[in-house]
């Protein structure tokens, strides 16, 4: 049994949403340089999610306080209305790009005839499966648990534990693939989940972990 993360491992979420930023503040007449905005927002969101996943904030509060605090640093005034529009806009228009990382289909088409596949996000639910149908990624999966489905994020063994239930699978046949270190390879090898970490970022990983730099590398650990 194969367990993917969706974004940042098979989704490539940093293109999507500078695309979906793009879009949202034309549509908003938001007059903005795009690389400025995302050099200050990009770290901003990043530790969100953190405070996100520890429970620290909940999901409208990460939605708010991650554009706030961007156009705050820009020192832009963008009012409190308009910031709610843009986090509305951009879970709205989020899914309707659909860049994968390379060598995604051409893994999953290698997998699918000779594994199960299933997908374990910490991602919203509501934009979660129309990322998966408009990439037409959807069919490789036999399974998708969320985590507000199941009221828990990873690295909590919980979803993990859901999403073996559901897949009908036990840790000594699963592996676990995704890019982030502590929600999916500590989450994963701490219920006993082999995992590989996907490193597209280049981070500095434990050496006893097994780590590809593009999805196709997958195979060598087959």
């Amino acid at each position: 049994m194969f367990f993917f993360d969706l974004d940042h491992t098979l989704w490539d979420f940093d293109k999507n949403s500078a695309l979906t930023f793009e879009r949202i503040f034309q549509m908003n007449k938001i007059d903005i340089d795009l690389n400025e905005f995302l050099e200050i927002y990009v770290p901003l969101n990043l530790a969100y999610w953190k405070l996100y996943r520890e429970n620290k904030i909940d999901k409208a509060s990460l939605r708010f306080k991650r554009l706030d605090d961007a156009f705050k640093q820009l020192k832009i005034k963008v009012g409190t209305r308009m910031i709610y529009k843009l986090s509305i806009d951009y879970i709205d228009n989020l899914s309707r790009f659909n860049h994968l990382f390379d060598n995604t289909i051409e893994i999953l088409d290698y997998l699918k005839p000779k594994y199960k596949l299933h997908i374990i996000t910490n991602g919203f639910k509501e934009v979660q499966h129309g990322k998966l149908n408009n990439a037409n990624i959807d069919h490789y999966f036999d399974t998708v648990t969320n985590s507000e489905m199941v009221g828990v994020k990873k690295p909590d063994p919980k979803i993990f534990n859901h999403a073996l239930n559901m897949a009908r699978a036990d840790v000594q046949n699963s592996i676990m693939i995704g890019d982030n270190y502590e929600a999916d390879i500590l989450g994963a090898l701490q219920l006993g989940i082999e995992a590989i970490c996907f490193n597209y970022h280049k981070e500095r990983i434990d050496d006893s972990v097994k780590t590809v730099d593009n999805l196709i590398e997958i195979k060598r650990y087959l």
